[in-house]
């Protein structure tokens, strides 16, 4: 039986963490579209890495359970990348919370169910979950621990609350590091390990598709006031993936890791400050 790497999303991020991370292992890269996971799965075979892949709606319970099946008959699942998800160009805010919310408890409820002991996992959050006022402890709790399919109606996540593409964005992704928190607690159980990347702007086909959508030209503007003065790269998350996930990252789950260029401390104190 191989050891199995799930990356969840054919995008430029999650294979920068799968590449560093699954040498030795089988990899099942899984993506609602076949052609992007054929793709990036002819990529990571030609470097040498072996692959097989699958189709996923991490927003329908049933096909997310059936991606575990196909991952526990290859093997023992010892790492999970989950990097799908849609940005608020992309989405409207029923689809947002409904993918990148609610998708994400759905993986780490389902695959918390089946990781091997001393296995680990990554989800990419957003540097946006840091930019929203803070919620009530009642609200956190809400997020983190509310059975994943009674999320959705949660009064503070109905339409007539949640009405802006980019406030459903950023509540989806305060929710996925609050998730990540609570089910570090079960995952723990299993002596597995489970913590979310929040990154800023990284340059991959969907940070395009924002800078250069209605709100590019504040995206625009953060990159040039931040501290850091540029966007990220695949490759630089990819770095920190690998050791969350690895044995270097052994103590740390239950985490949030903010990697943005200093975009949301520039927001906080800096000159990106609402005014």
């Amino acid at each position: 039986m191989d050891n199995v790497i799930v990356v969840i999303g054919a995008g430029s991020i999650g294979l920068a963490i799968a590449r560093r991370v699954s040498a030795g292992k089988h990899v099942l890269l899984a993506d609602l579209r076949r052609e992007n996971a054929n793709a990036a799965a002819k990529t990571l075979s030609d470097a040498g890495f072996e692959v097989s892949t699958a189709t996923v709606d991490v927003s329908l319970r049933k096909s997310v359970h059936a991606l575990v099946e196909t991952a526990t008959e290859i093997g023992a699942i010892t790492g999970v990348i989950h990097a799908a998800g849609v940005s608020p160009t992309q989405a409207s805010p029923a689809t947002i919370l409904r993918v990148d919310l609610y998708g994400t408890a759905l993986v780490l409820e389902e695959f918390g169910n089946v990781i091997a002991y001393g296995g680990s996992g990554v989800v990419i959050a957003s540097q946006s979950g840091h930019r929203l006022p803070a919620l009530t402890s009642e609200q956190n709790k809400a997020l983190a621990i509310t059975p994943a399919d009674e999320l959705l109606a949660l009064p503070m996540l109905q339409l007539d609350q949640v009405t802006d593409p980019l406030h459903a964005y950023q509540i989806s992704k305060r929710g996925n590091s609050l998730r990540v928190m609570a089910e570090a607690v079960r995952w723990g159980k299993r002596g597995a390990r489970v913590n979310t990347i929040s990154p800023g702007i990284i340059i991959t086909p969907l940070a395009r598709d924002e800078l250069t959508g209605p709100r590019g030209e504040g995206y625009r503007r953060m990159l040039a006031l931040c501290p850091a003065g540029r966007a990220g790269t695949p490759d630089e998350v990819g770095t920190l993936g690998a050791f969350l996930i690895g044995p270097d990252g052994a103590f740390i789950t239950g985490s949030d890791f903010l990697m943005d260029g200093g975009v949301t401390a520039a927001y906080w104190y800096g000159e990106l400050a609402p005014k």
